[in-house]
């Protein structure tokens, strides 16, 4: 089965995009590959006018595959996400996210880099990657973009996961509903499925001017730290060791 199902919806001004591996939705190779073929495929439609990510099962992500983080997968895995985050972040169109239950690592990283966020109250949203002694290279540049530096930094450097009704005071998300996706629906129904197709385009390019600049720049940064710097550590690979074989990691601090 498909990690992703797609489809038309808003007689063709509205894509939509389907995590459908539940319950974990794991943002594997796979998952990035289907998310990035379907937007780069439907990236120069002139009548679309919106996409909508949301997911089958309670959770929407428990974040990206941990055996594809180990060093002799990580280049690869980390290239292909950060091209789905670069194209998220430029896309011309509004990426609408709808959340519930667990939005974790790899997960809320492809929904920071969407445009707007819509969770419900048993949403968690969180960073987890430092408690396996990495850290989160996208989320790195996304999530200071999103909500203040100093709530940013805390999930980064603490790992801590917070709720649905924290995210939207935080800046992080939009909008708390009962029904994300339809609250989702909602807004684009009464918005951009009524504007000019054309002219969208150019407001989502200026409200975007200089926050994607930012982003694409920095990601090419913290790739590089990641790789060549914190790979490269005896902790974080036993952080990650210790995950896939289900036992307690032992930190060296090297």
């Amino acid at each position: 089965m498909s990690a992703l199902k797609v489809w038309r919806d808003r007689d063709g001004k509205l894509l939509r995009l389907r995590l459908a591996r539940p319950k974990a939705n794991i943002v594997d190779a796979e998952m990035i590959a289907a998310l990035q073929a379907a937007l780069v495929e439907a990236r120069d439609d002139i009548h679309l006018r919106g996409v909508l990510l949301d997911h089958e099962g309670p959770h929407f992500s428990f974040g990206a595959s941990v055996p594809e983080h180990m060093p002799d997968q990580c280049a690869a895995m980390l290239r292909s996400l950060h091209a789905l985050v670069r194209e998220m972040v430029a896309y011309p169109v509004p990426i609408l996210v709808a959340v519930r239950g667990q939005c974790l690592g790899g997960g809320l990283e492809v929904a920071a880099a969407g445009h707007l966020m819509f969770v419900s109250a048993d949403a968690r949203l969180g960073q987890p990657e430092i408690q396996l002694a990495v850290f989160a290279p996208a989320a790195s540049c996304l999530l200071p973009e999103r909500m203040p530096r100093i709530v940013a930094e805390d999930l980064l450097f603490s790992g801590r996961s917070i709720t649905g009704e924290e995210a939207v005071r935080t800046g992080l998300a939009n909008a708390l509903a009962d029904e994300p996706e339809a609250a989702a629906l909602a807004w684009f129904d009464a918005g951009p499925a009524k504007h000019s197709a054309s002219s969208l385009r150019f407001a989502v390019k200026a409200a975007r001017a200089g926050t994607t600049e930012r982003v694409i720049a920095k990601i090419a940064t913290v790739e590089d730290l990641y790789l060549n710097g914190l790979m490269a550590t005896h902790d974080a690979v036993e952080g990650l060791t210790a995950f896939v074989e289900k036992r307690p990691a032992h930190w060296e601090d090297r």
